[in-house]
């Protein structure tokens, strides 16, 4: 059709439609005339449709920007059907049905719609090949019910009964076996039969034809086998089956038909357990539905089994793992194209964002033989699914270049499909370089595995060595050339397809650049040499490698000397500052002591408030509030099971003691690691908490009797939020471990084994995943009044929140940030797209998938510029520096307190841990002379 006649037919489509628009209620009218007195009420319909027309306009805006957006086709659809914009609505179920399978309560809204305006025979076709596309959909009972219930009105065409019972046929196909719901379907296929047969029947007291009577038996039969067929099924009410059967019938009912009811009752009988628990279980019944299946799988009837998976997949249509298990199941048995195909397609549309799923697709399709056209086209909707990892790409493209590796005749020289496998390989590298590093800053393929594909298809199947090397050449320059994996790949391809001359060469640049496993590379050199080289050769290698290995163990050398150097340097930095920290807190006490004397003299005249001004601490210590924690007050802990046996030394005579509710006068009890066994670490307790012995003692008799609660104090007497539980036996001790993650106070306990650190450093006790976890999100903007129900309450609009956890500092204040675990990825994926970019109480937050970094901290501080500002962690306790700890001076002033003397503008800066002399008070600067510095620095 022409540009001109598709308009004029658009047009021509518009202007029915505004004659045929739904009918809308009007509860103000009552279907009387219009009220011409009522200008108010007119005014506010007006109004209310003006902004309905916006609300479209505007919903159809978004559409355009983003078609993805399930929400916006429903409100959309909703508006549109109540403004009754036929040729409008029409459109946008379309656009949805072309992108989203639609539920069975969509679908059976747009029917009843089309069912209305159609009068026509033109017109009522297209309401079946409406129908055929909602079956197709989901396997809905009602669906199939209404179709076969539509197609009675037609019966009055040429062939219109037989078309009737053909679709009844299909449907009892698909769903006659559904257990609640299947005797519905079967009972409306005997009453149409039913109604054929009265319309057979003679007038009375007529004699019938042959014909005549031989219609009547033909009918006859056709209700008793429909009869006969429903009980042999287990279904709902078969009883009353049964007996509506008996009464029907003339003749008794044959022996081997009561067999097969009562065997089909049997049946029922272990079905019903499983119907009951679906019944009374909780959206999304995932549990339920799989025992179910996997009691189907134990009969082994192909059509349960697929019938309970259309059920399970009607409820849970957002969950990859069942489609895939659906999937693998219909690959592996049914083995039926038109249903393997079906469902792998309804699969990606439900789960676009699930590369698996449209990997087994594409194989599905190869293995049934489905034109090369189509496949592609598959493979181009895949890249436009939307993946959440880059990985995901690199997956799905090697998944089609081995497919189109397959079609490819290598017995010939070139060939079209070759030259196509080329083109995607090609095309391949660009895409991940382009599209997928621009949207995940990585392209998902480090190690360049489809490039590595590429060479070996080159080498192996074309006999083109000179690809292949072109392509290891462009491998080795993306950073590859420094590990001694990728050049042994390489030399093995040479060494099956190259020649010695290559395999020398590519081993002589590999002992050159190696930096991970040099030794190994010079293994393989001298091993090439001693089999296949001359002596000049041999000579050349053992030169060459007794010089890399030589650079290699000097540079290792160095690294190790200033490694210990810098041990060393720090170990003195700490010893230094130990020793300040000591005359530091000398001073203060000789002060005090001297203040203490004058003020016993003044003593009758102060009063109280000169008790309560001693008793003060100098500084706030942690727990106070502000989350300060001063190095002095920090207990010199050796890892979980206890602290050193270093004790402070007791406060002078002279000065007043706190009162007896102090915890600083208690004697400190040096944990015993021989009890481990009988001991767990509990952490992340409230450093408020009052009384924590009694607190923990009545928390932890649950789990046996406890011998002991130490917790530990902070040389000011405050509680540090650990302590140590040991039990009676080791029995109890375990069984306390179950106690890990209860809320204590707002805040989650963390219950460990007591190990020694010291004797097991690898034993790791951070409790939260630090991998790629595709059910969870990480929430990060969020306002630090937001409780965890208000979270809740924004996230389970989006799906099952299973949980979620506010993260905390170490006082238990939040820091704006969350992880929020959903029942499957599926919702996790919905509820990334829907929330990022949410406002909450004026704060912007920002979603994404939880993939944490490693929890990793350096032993030893790296070398280079790093290392001058890394801080070595035992000189701040065995908890190291806390966040609200971090120095405010700027970086560049950070430079010049370094131990070596750097010139900054003609003056020599020493540090103070180095120089014995007291520094000298800083020339004072504006503002213009500090930017001045720091722009310059």
């Amino acid at each position: 059709m022409s540009g001109g006649c598709a308009a004029a037919a658009a047009a021509e489509e518009e202007a029915e439609g505004e004659k045929r628009r739904l009918p809308l209620p009007d509860p103000e009218s009552g279907g009387d005339s219009e009220d011409e007195g009522d200008s108010d009420s007119s005014g506010d319909g007006e109004d209310e449709e003006k902004e309905n027309e916006a609300e479209i306009q505007r919903l159809e805006e978004q559409l355009s920007i983003n078609a993805f957006d399930y929400n916006c086709h429903l409100d959309l659809i909703k508006l549109l059907r109540q403004e009754g914009e036929l040729v409008k609505l029409r459109r946008a179920r379309q656009k949805m049905s072309e992108l989203f399978p639609l539920t069975e309560e969509i679908w059976l809204d747009w029917l009843k719609d089309e069912i209305k305006m159609a009068s026509e025979i033109s017109e009522r076709e297209k309401v079946y090949e409406l129908f055929e596309r909602a079956v197709k959909d989901y396997i809905c009972p009602e669906i199939w019910l209404e179709y076969a219930q539509y197609s009675i009105g037609g019966i009055g065409q040429e062939g219109g009964i037989e078309k009737v019972r053909s679709i009844f046929e299909r449907a009892l196909t698909a769903v006659g076996l559904h257990v609640t719901k299947g005797t519905a379907l079967w009972e409306a296929y005997r009453e149409f039969e039913n109604a054929i047969l009265e319309t057979a029947q003679p007038a009375p007291g007529s004699v019938p034809s042959p014909e005549q009577q031989q219609m009547l038996c033909s009918q006859l039969e056709r209700i008793h086998t429909l009869f006969r067929r429903q009980l042999g099924i287990p279904l709902l009410d078969m009883e009353a089956s049964y007996a509506e059967y008996e009464e029907w019938s003339e003749e008794p009912i044959p022996e081997t038909i009561i067999k097969n009811y009562k065997k089909a009752l049997q049946q029922l009988e272990k079905c019903k357990p499983y119907e009951e628990a679906l019944l009374g279980a909780e959206t999304p019944k995932l549990a339920e539905y799989q025992a179910y299946i996997d009691f189907e799988m134990k009969a082994g009837d192909p059509a349960r089994i697929q019938l309970i998976y259309e059920r399970a997949l009607a409820e849970n249509c957002l969950v990859p793992d069942l489609w895939a298990r659906y999937n693998q199941y219909l690959d592996r048995q049914l083995r039926v194209k038109e249903l393997v195909l079906s469902a792998h397609d309804r699969a990606v549309r439900n789960c676009p964002w699930t590369v698996g799923l449209w990997i087994r697709y594409l194989l599905a399709m190869e293995r049934h033989g489905v034109d090369h056209c189509i496949i592609s086209e598959i493979f181009e909707k895949a890249l436009n699914a939307g993946f959440i990892q880059a990985t995901d790409y690199v997956e799905i493209w090697q998944a089609y270049l081995d497919y189109l590796r397959r079609r490819v005749d290598f017995t010939q020289d070139s060939s079209k499909e070759l030259e196509e496998l080329r083109s995607a390989f090609a095309r391949a590298v660009e895409y991940l370089k382009q599209e997928v590093e621009e949207r995940f800053s990585e392209s998902g393929d480090p190690s360049c595995t489809i490039m590595q594909n590429w060479a070996r298809v080159e080498a192996r199947l074309c006999n083109n060595m000179q690809k292949a090397r072109e392509l290891w050449d462009n491998i080795m320059t993306k950073g590859n050339a420094k590990y001694a994996n990728m050049w042994l790949e390489y030399y093995n391809l040479e060494r099956a397809h190259g020649d010695t001359q290559h395999c020398r060469k590519a081993l002589h640049r590999a002992v050159q650049c190696t930096s991970d496993y040099p030794e190994h590379v010079c293994e393989v050199l001298l091993t090439l040499e001693r089999i296949e080289g001359t002596l000049e050769d041999w000579d050349a290698a053992v030169q060459k490698t007794e010089n890399r290995l030589a650079r290699v163990n000097e540079q290792r050398a160095k690294v190790a000397e200033k490694e210990a150097a810098l041990a060393k340097q720090e170990e003195e930095k700490a010893e230094q500052r130990k020793q300040a920290r000591a005359e530091k807190k000398a001073s203060k006490k000789a002060k005090k002591n001297r203040i203490g004397d004058k003020r016993k003299a003044d003593d009758d005249d102060e009063g109280e408030w000169g008790r309560e001004e001693e008793e003060q601490p100098s500084k706030r210590h942690k727990g106070d509030g502000d989350g300060l924690l001063l190095e002095e007050d920090m207990e010199l802990e050796t890892g979980l099971f206890g602290r050193s046996g270093a004790e402070k030394p007791d406060r002078p005579a002279n000065q007043k003691q706190k009162p007896s509710t102090s915890r600083k006068d208690i004697p400190k009890v040096l944990h015993d690691s021989s009890k481990d066994n009988v001991t767990v670490f509990v952490s992340n307790l409230s450093y408020n908490m009052a009384e924590p012995e009694v607190k923990l003692k009545e928390l932890f008799e649950s789990c046996g009797e406890v011998e002991q609660i130490r917790p530990v104090f902070s040389n000011k007497g405050t509680f540090r939020g650990y302590c140590y539980v040991e039990f009676k036996d080791e029995k109890s001790a375990l069984q306390a471990l179950g106690l890990d993650r209860k809320v204590v106070e707002g805040r989650p306990m963390f219950v460990s084994p007591c190990v020694d650190k010291n004797k097991n450093p690898d034993f790791k006790v951070f409790r939260y995943s630090t991998t790629l976890e595709k059910h969870k999100l990480f929430i990060s903007g969020l306002p630090f009044s937001c409780t965890k129900e208000e979270l809740e309450d924004v996230c389970k609009a989006h799906g099952n929140v299973k949980d979620i956890r506010l993260v905390t500092n170490r006082a238990g204040k939040p820091k704006g940030l969350a992880y929020v675990e959903y029942e499957n990825e599926a919702q996790a994926s919905q509820a990334v797209l829907k929330m990022d970019g949410l406002t909450i109480k004026e704060h912007v937050i920002k979603v994404a998938i939880s993939n944490p970094p490693l929890r990793k901290l350096p032993d030893k501080p790296e070398a280079g510029r790093a290392s001058q500002f890394a801080v070595p962690r035992q000189i701040y306790g065995a908890r190291g520096k806390g966040r609200t700890q971090l120095s405010m001076m700027p970086r560049a002033l950070q430079r010049q307190s370094n131990p070596v003397a750097k010139a900054e503008n003609g003056m020599v800066q020493n540090s103070p841990a180095t120089s014995s002399e007291p520094a000298e008070e800083p020339k004072k600067m504006s503002n213009a002379d500090f930017a001045k510095m720091l722009l310059n620095k």
